[in-house]
């Protein structure tokens, strides 16, 4: 059986990309929430993170298989905007039940996104079966490039991040779902952004 069609193909493939790997670097940075004031230790903090992310998806690849690979990437989006929905839902609420909600929700939003990428990237490539150790490297792959993007941008804009409300970070990458939702809609079509370099900037 083979998965349907891998993206639309009127949507900017780079465009994609970009938009995902912001989604990334934004949800890794909020799980377990880093603290504030040690920027000295980013990398590692980020590393660390990443890391319990990787975690959850090894497991998960060991015990599922790449069963997402049926999922197209409107569907992996919807994935993502539910779990942020919930976050914002958790955040509302008084009083939360469950404290390592949040965390795990933003967890799942780093593995769909990093499945996101890897379905980019392999384009039909993506029907064949992925040996575990091929897909784990091209997660530590998709996160680098993540961490890349977050080192790049601390050095533009200083840690400013770590003063953002983690509410904000939800409204980013809902925007960012959105928004890869609107240019399906225009049938890829921009007229602000290029699908050559796919750089819109947020901060």
């Amino acid at each position: 059986m083979t998965s349907g069609p891998l993206i639309s193909s009127n949507l900017p493939l780079q465009l994609s990309v970009v938009f995902v790997e912001k989604i990334v670097f934004f949800a890794v940075i909020v799980c377990k929430n880093i603290p504030k004031k040690l920027e000295s230790k980013t990398s590692k903090q980020f590393d660390e993170q990443a890391g319990a992310c990787k975690d959850m998806f090894s497991k998960e690849a060991k015990d599922y298989g790449t069963s997402w690979r049926i999922l197209r990437l409107s569907s992996l989006a919807d994935q993502i905007f539910i779990k942020a929905q919930r976050i914002r839902t958790i955040d509302r609420l008084e009083v939360k039940k469950v404290s390592e909600e949040m965390d795990s929700e933003f967890i799942g939003i780093v593995n769909y996104s990093v499945i996101a990428l890897i379905r980019l990237s392999l384009g039909n490539r993506i029907e064949e079966p992925l040996a575990h150790e091929e897909l784990m490297q091209l997660y530590g792959e998709k996160i680098a490039t993540a961490k890349a993007l977050m080192m790049a941008k601390n050095h533009d804009y200083g840690e400013a991040w770590r003063d953002m409300l983690i509410s904000s970070f939800t409204d980013l990458i809902l925007m960012r779902i959105l928004r890869i939702r609107q240019m399906e809609d225009n049938d890829g079509k921009t007229l602000a952004s290029s699908s050559n370099d796919g750089t819109i900037k947020i901060w």
